[in-house]
Protein backbone atom coordinates (compact mmCIF):
# COMPACT_ATOMS: atom_id res chain seq x y z
CA UNK A 1 0.00 0.00 0.00
CA UNK A 2 1.27 3.70 -0.75
CA UNK A 3 0.04 6.09 1.66
CA UNK A 4 0.63 10.13 1.84
CA UNK A 5 2.99 11.24 4.68
CA UNK A 6 1.28 14.61 4.57
CA UNK A 7 -2.06 16.26 4.27
CA UNK A 8 -3.79 18.60 1.93
CA UNK A 9 -4.47 21.92 2.97
CA UNK A 10 -7.14 24.53 1.28
CA UNK A 11 -6.10 27.89 1.50
CA UNK A 12 -8.30 31.12 0.94
CA UNK A 13 -7.99 31.26 -2.34
CA UNK A 14 -9.10 27.86 -2.96
CA UNK A 15 -6.31 26.29 -3.88
CA UNK A 16 -4.55 23.23 -2.30
CA UNK A 17 -1.42 22.97 -1.05
CA UNK A 18 0.44 19.74 0.78
CA UNK A 19 1.80 19.53 3.76
CA UNK A 20 4.20 17.32 4.99
CA UNK A 21 4.13 15.23 8.35
CA UNK A 22 7.38 14.43 10.32
CA UNK A 23 7.94 10.20 9.74
CA UNK A 24 6.50 7.96 12.31
CA UNK A 25 8.44 6.31 14.80
CA UNK A 26 8.76 2.69 16.05
CA UNK A 27 6.77 3.41 19.00
CA UNK A 28 4.19 4.29 16.61
CA UNK A 29 4.80 1.49 14.18
CA UNK A 30 4.25 -0.68 16.70
CA UNK A 31 1.28 0.71 17.75
CA UNK A 32 -0.35 0.54 14.28
CA UNK A 33 0.80 -2.87 13.48
CA UNK A 34 -0.69 -4.48 16.44
CA UNK A 35 -4.15 -2.16 15.31
CA UNK A 36 -3.66 -4.11 12.16
CA UNK A 37 -3.16 -7.56 13.22
CA UNK A 38 -6.08 -7.81 15.69
CA UNK A 39 -8.38 -6.54 13.00
CA UNK A 40 -6.84 -8.97 9.91
CA UNK A 41 -7.47 -11.80 12.83
CA UNK A 42 -10.96 -10.28 13.58
CA UNK A 43 -11.85 -10.58 9.46
CA UNK A 44 -10.66 -13.82 9.68
CA UNK A 45 -12.45 -15.26 12.13
CA UNK A 46 -15.49 -13.83 10.33
CA UNK A 47 -14.63 -15.76 6.99
CA UNK A 48 -14.90 -18.43 9.37
CA UNK A 49 -10.89 -19.10 8.46
CA UNK A 50 -9.97 -19.08 12.33
CA UNK A 51 -11.14 -19.03 15.34
CA UNK A 52 -10.26 -18.33 18.81
CA UNK A 53 -9.96 -19.81 21.94
CA UNK A 54 -10.31 -19.11 25.98
CA UNK A 55 -6.50 -17.96 25.70
CA UNK A 56 -7.48 -14.94 23.03
CA UNK A 57 -5.50 -17.20 20.35
CA UNK A 58 -5.96 -17.91 16.89
CA UNK A 59 -6.38 -21.50 15.59
CA UNK A 60 -7.05 -22.94 12.21
CA UNK A 61 -10.41 -24.87 11.24
CA UNK A 62 -10.27 -28.06 9.80
CA UNK A 63 -13.06 -29.63 7.62
CA UNK A 64 -14.67 -26.35 5.90
CA UNK A 65 -16.72 -28.35 3.71
CA UNK A 66 -19.42 -25.69 2.99
CA UNK A 67 -16.64 -23.13 0.98
CA UNK A 68 -13.82 -24.99 -0.53
CA UNK A 69 -12.49 -22.01 -1.44
CA UNK A 70 -12.01 -21.08 2.33
CA UNK A 71 -10.28 -24.40 2.71
CA UNK A 72 -7.80 -23.83 0.61
CA UNK A 73 -7.59 -20.07 2.12
CA UNK A 74 -6.70 -21.83 5.84
CA UNK A 75 -4.37 -24.70 4.55
CA UNK A 76 -2.15 -21.97 2.59
CA UNK A 77 -1.97 -19.51 5.36
CA UNK A 78 -0.32 -22.54 7.65
CA UNK A 79 1.83 -23.95 4.96
CA UNK A 80 -0.20 -27.03 4.76
CA UNK A 81 -1.15 -29.57 1.85
CA UNK A 82 -5.00 -28.55 0.54
CA UNK A 83 -5.77 -31.31 -1.34
CA UNK A 84 -4.94 -35.16 -1.69
CA UNK A 85 -3.98 -37.81 0.21
CA UNK A 86 -1.22 -36.02 1.95
CA UNK A 87 -4.10 -33.44 3.33
CA UNK A 88 -3.39 -31.75 6.18
CA UNK A 89 0.20 -32.43 6.30
CA UNK A 90 2.85 -29.41 6.53
CA UNK A 91 4.92 -28.80 3.12
CA UNK A 92 7.94 -30.17 2.62
CA UNK A 93 10.42 -27.41 2.81
CA UNK A 94 14.72 -27.81 2.26
CA UNK A 95 16.15 -25.52 5.50
CA UNK A 96 20.11 -24.68 5.90
CA UNK A 97 21.89 -23.16 9.03
CA UNK A 98 20.09 -20.38 9.11
CA UNK A 99 22.01 -16.78 8.92
CA UNK A 100 23.21 -14.65 11.80
CA UNK A 101 19.69 -12.42 12.83
CA UNK A 102 20.81 -8.93 12.29
CA UNK A 103 19.65 -6.60 14.47
CA UNK A 104 17.34 -3.30 12.29
CA UNK A 105 19.48 0.26 12.40
CA UNK A 106 17.69 2.50 14.67
CA UNK A 107 17.06 4.66 12.05
CA UNK A 108 15.20 1.87 10.27
CA UNK A 109 11.32 1.95 10.75
CA UNK A 110 10.54 -1.61 10.65
CA UNK A 111 7.96 -3.12 13.23
CA UNK A 112 7.64 -6.84 13.47
CA UNK A 113 5.03 -8.35 15.87
CA UNK A 114 3.59 -12.18 15.84
CA UNK A 115 4.33 -12.72 12.33
CA UNK A 116 2.93 -9.50 11.11
CA UNK A 117 5.63 -6.86 9.63
CA UNK A 118 5.34 -3.20 9.17
CA UNK A 119 7.76 -1.36 7.11
CA UNK A 120 8.28 2.68 6.65
CA UNK A 121 11.49 3.33 5.34
CA UNK A 122 10.82 4.13 1.63
CA UNK A 123 10.04 7.09 0.64
CA UNK A 124 9.40 9.07 -2.72
CA UNK A 125 9.71 13.05 -3.39
CA UNK A 126 6.95 14.34 -5.53
CA UNK A 127 9.59 14.81 -8.63
CA UNK A 128 10.60 11.38 -8.19
CA UNK A 129 8.70 9.92 -10.91
CA UNK A 130 11.09 6.64 -11.80
CA UNK A 131 11.50 5.92 -8.29
CA UNK A 132 7.72 5.85 -7.97
CA UNK A 133 7.46 3.86 -10.07
CA UNK A 134 9.66 0.98 -9.72
CA UNK A 135 7.63 1.45 -6.22
CA UNK A 136 4.25 1.01 -7.65
CA UNK A 137 5.98 -1.98 -9.82
CA UNK A 138 7.35 -3.53 -6.88
CA UNK A 139 3.96 -3.52 -4.98
CA UNK A 140 1.73 -4.75 -8.01
CA UNK A 141 4.33 -7.95 -8.91
CA UNK A 142 3.03 -11.27 -9.19
CA UNK A 143 2.50 -13.34 -6.49
CA UNK A 144 5.12 -15.69 -8.06
CA UNK A 145 8.31 -15.14 -9.91
CA UNK A 146 8.34 -18.00 -13.22
CA UNK A 147 12.47 -17.78 -12.86
CA UNK A 148 12.18 -19.31 -9.57
CA UNK A 149 9.55 -22.06 -10.29
CA UNK A 150 11.21 -25.42 -11.49
CA UNK A 151 10.17 -29.29 -11.73
CA UNK A 152 11.90 -31.79 -9.73
CA UNK A 153 13.20 -35.14 -11.62
CA UNK A 154 10.56 -36.70 -9.37
CA UNK A 155 7.71 -34.36 -11.01
CA UNK A 156 7.21 -32.20 -8.22
CA UNK A 157 6.88 -28.26 -8.03
CA UNK A 158 10.46 -26.89 -6.18
CA UNK A 159 9.78 -22.98 -5.66
CA UNK A 160 13.11 -20.76 -4.63
CA UNK A 161 12.76 -18.10 -2.12
CA UNK A 162 14.12 -14.87 -3.07
CA UNK A 163 15.13 -14.65 0.70
CA UNK A 164 15.59 -17.36 3.19
CA UNK A 165 13.15 -17.66 6.37
CA UNK A 166 14.56 -17.23 9.72
CA UNK A 167 14.30 -20.61 10.36
CA UNK A 168 16.56 -21.59 7.02
CA UNK A 169 14.02 -22.50 4.45
CA UNK A 170 15.12 -21.47 0.85
CA UNK A 171 12.88 -24.09 -0.86
CA UNK A 172 9.26 -25.29 -0.72
CA UNK A 173 8.57 -28.50 -2.57
CA UNK A 174 4.66 -28.88 -3.24
CA UNK A 175 3.17 -31.51 -4.83
CA UNK A 176 1.47 -30.60 -8.37
CA UNK A 177 -2.16 -30.69 -7.26
CA UNK A 178 -1.41 -28.98 -4.16
CA UNK A 179 0.75 -26.10 -5.97
CA UNK A 180 -2.62 -25.65 -8.20
CA UNK A 181 -4.66 -25.15 -4.88
CA UNK A 182 -2.28 -22.96 -4.07
CA UNK A 183 -2.56 -20.83 -6.95
CA UNK A 184 -6.24 -21.06 -6.66
CA UNK A 185 -6.41 -19.53 -3.47
CA UNK A 186 -4.22 -16.37 -4.69
CA UNK A 187 -7.56 -15.72 -7.94
CA UNK A 188 -9.23 -13.04 -6.33
CA UNK A 189 -13.35 -12.84 -6.08
CA UNK A 190 -14.95 -11.65 -9.44
CA UNK A 191 -16.07 -8.15 -10.18
CA UNK A 192 -13.58 -6.63 -7.25
CA UNK A 193 -11.11 -3.80 -7.99
CA UNK A 194 -7.99 -4.66 -7.05
CA UNK A 195 -6.63 -1.53 -7.04
CA UNK A 196 -8.56 1.27 -4.41
CA UNK A 197 -8.01 4.69 -3.88
CA UNK A 198 -9.16 6.34 -0.35
CA UNK A 199 -9.31 9.48 0.85
CA UNK A 200 -8.56 12.49 -1.30
CA UNK A 201 -8.35 10.02 -4.00
CA UNK A 202 -10.91 8.18 -4.07
CA UNK A 203 -13.48 8.53 -7.00
CA UNK A 204 -16.28 9.97 -5.43
CA UNK A 205 -13.59 12.48 -3.12
CA UNK A 206 -15.10 16.09 -4.02
CA UNK A 207 -11.30 17.09 -4.00
CA UNK A 208 -9.63 14.41 -6.13
CA UNK A 209 -10.24 17.03 -9.51
CA UNK A 210 -8.76 19.43 -7.62
CA UNK A 211 -5.44 17.82 -7.02
CA UNK A 212 -4.81 15.03 -9.42
CA UNK A 213 -3.00 16.15 -12.90
CA UNK A 214 -5.70 15.08 -14.89
CA UNK A 215 -8.60 17.18 -13.16
CA UNK A 216 -10.84 13.68 -13.00
CA UNK A 217 -12.85 13.01 -9.91
CA UNK A 218 -16.26 14.19 -8.52
CA UNK A 219 -17.18 18.04 -10.33
CA UNK A 220 -14.46 17.57 -13.10
CA UNK A 221 -15.47 18.06 -16.50
CA UNK A 222 -17.54 15.17 -18.02
CA UNK A 223 -16.34 16.48 -21.14
CA UNK A 224 -12.92 15.91 -20.82
CA UNK A 225 -12.43 12.50 -22.14
CA UNK A 226 -14.60 13.18 -25.18
CA UNK A 227 -11.65 15.95 -26.20
CA UNK A 228 -9.02 15.57 -29.30
CA UNK A 229 -6.07 14.67 -27.80
CA UNK A 230 -3.85 17.79 -29.23
CA UNK A 231 -6.36 19.71 -27.21
CA UNK A 232 -5.47 18.72 -24.15
CA UNK A 233 -2.57 19.83 -21.73
CA UNK A 234 0.87 18.05 -20.81
CA UNK A 235 -0.47 16.51 -17.66
CA UNK A 236 -4.23 15.55 -19.31
CA UNK A 237 -2.53 13.58 -22.17
CA UNK A 238 0.37 12.18 -19.48
CA UNK A 239 -2.47 11.00 -17.22
CA UNK A 240 -5.24 9.60 -20.03
CA UNK A 241 -3.52 7.18 -21.97
CA UNK A 242 -5.07 5.51 -24.64
CA UNK A 243 -5.37 1.40 -24.11
CA UNK A 244 -2.46 0.83 -26.69
CA UNK A 245 -0.54 2.73 -24.98
CA UNK A 246 -1.38 1.19 -21.44
CA UNK A 247 -0.73 -2.28 -23.38
CA UNK A 248 3.05 -1.51 -23.79
CA UNK A 249 3.67 -0.10 -20.45
CA UNK A 250 2.32 -2.40 -18.56
CA UNK A 251 2.54 -5.76 -20.74
CA UNK A 252 5.44 -4.37 -22.82
CA UNK A 253 3.39 -4.95 -25.89
CA UNK A 254 4.09 -2.23 -28.71
CA UNK A 255 1.40 -2.42 -31.06
CA UNK A 256 2.05 0.35 -32.54
CA UNK A 257 5.37 -0.81 -34.15
CA UNK A 258 5.73 -3.82 -36.73
CA UNK A 259 7.60 -6.89 -35.76
CA UNK A 260 8.88 -6.77 -39.27
CA UNK A 261 10.13 -3.60 -40.85
CA UNK A 262 10.35 -2.42 -37.16
CA UNK A 263 8.04 0.86 -38.74
CA UNK A 264 4.98 2.75 -37.50
CA UNK A 265 1.75 0.72 -37.41
CA UNK A 266 -1.90 2.85 -37.29
CA UNK A 267 -4.08 1.97 -35.66
CA UNK A 268 -7.38 1.76 -37.97
CA UNK A 269 -10.23 0.61 -35.15
CA UNK A 270 -11.01 -1.16 -31.85
CA UNK A 271 -13.08 -3.67 -32.19
CA UNK A 272 -14.46 -5.31 -28.59
CA UNK A 273 -17.63 -7.66 -29.63
CA UNK A 274 -16.72 -11.40 -28.98
CA UNK A 275 -19.01 -12.19 -32.01
CA UNK A 276 -17.29 -9.89 -34.50
CA UNK A 277 -13.77 -10.94 -33.31
CA UNK A 278 -14.80 -14.44 -33.19
CA UNK A 279 -15.42 -14.19 -37.10
CA UNK A 280 -12.69 -12.10 -38.19
CA UNK A 281 -10.61 -14.85 -36.52
CA UNK A 282 -12.06 -17.72 -38.30
CA UNK A 283 -11.69 -16.15 -42.06
CA UNK A 284 -8.23 -15.27 -40.91
CA UNK A 285 -7.54 -19.16 -40.29
CA UNK A 286 -9.85 -20.21 -43.01
CA UNK A 287 -7.83 -17.88 -45.47
CA UNK A 288 -4.05 -18.90 -43.85
CA UNK A 289 -5.10 -22.46 -44.86
CA UNK A 290 -5.82 -22.01 -48.36
CA UNK A 291 -3.24 -19.78 -48.40
CA UNK A 292 -0.52 -22.34 -48.13
CA UNK A 293 -2.44 -24.61 -49.71
CA UNK A 294 -2.20 -22.66 -52.93
CA UNK A 295 1.46 -22.28 -52.45
CA UNK A 296 2.05 -25.87 -52.78
CA UNK A 297 3.64 -26.86 -55.30
CA UNK A 298 1.43 -29.22 -58.06
CA UNK A 299 1.06 -32.80 -57.53
CA UNK A 300 3.22 -34.53 -60.27
CA UNK A 301 4.12 -38.22 -61.03
CA UNK A 302 7.45 -39.76 -60.59
CA UNK A 303 10.22 -39.28 -62.74
CA UNK A 304 10.29 -41.79 -65.43
CA UNK A 305 13.06 -43.23 -67.79
CA UNK A 306 13.48 -41.72 -71.23
CA UNK A 307 11.09 -43.74 -74.00
CA UNK A 308 13.10 -42.49 -76.79
CA UNK A 309 16.56 -44.28 -75.73
CA UNK A 310 18.68 -45.20 -79.45
CA UNK A 311 18.36 -48.45 -80.74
Amino acid sequence: MLFLDGVYVQDDAGHYGFRRTPPPTVEQLHDLLHAISRRVARFLERRGILERDAENSYLTLEGLEEDPLQDLHSHSVTYRIAVGPQKGRQVFCLQTIPPMPEEPPDHARVAKLNGFSLHAGVAVRADQHDKLERLCRYIARPAIAENRLSLTPSGKVRYELKTPFRNGTTHVIFEPLDFVARLAALVPKPRVNLTRFHGVFAPNSRHRAAITPSGRGRGSNKNMDRLHPDDRTPAERHAAMTWAQRLKRVFNIDIETCEQCRGPVKIIACIEDPAVIRQILEHLRKKESEDSQAQLPPERAPPQSNLFDDA
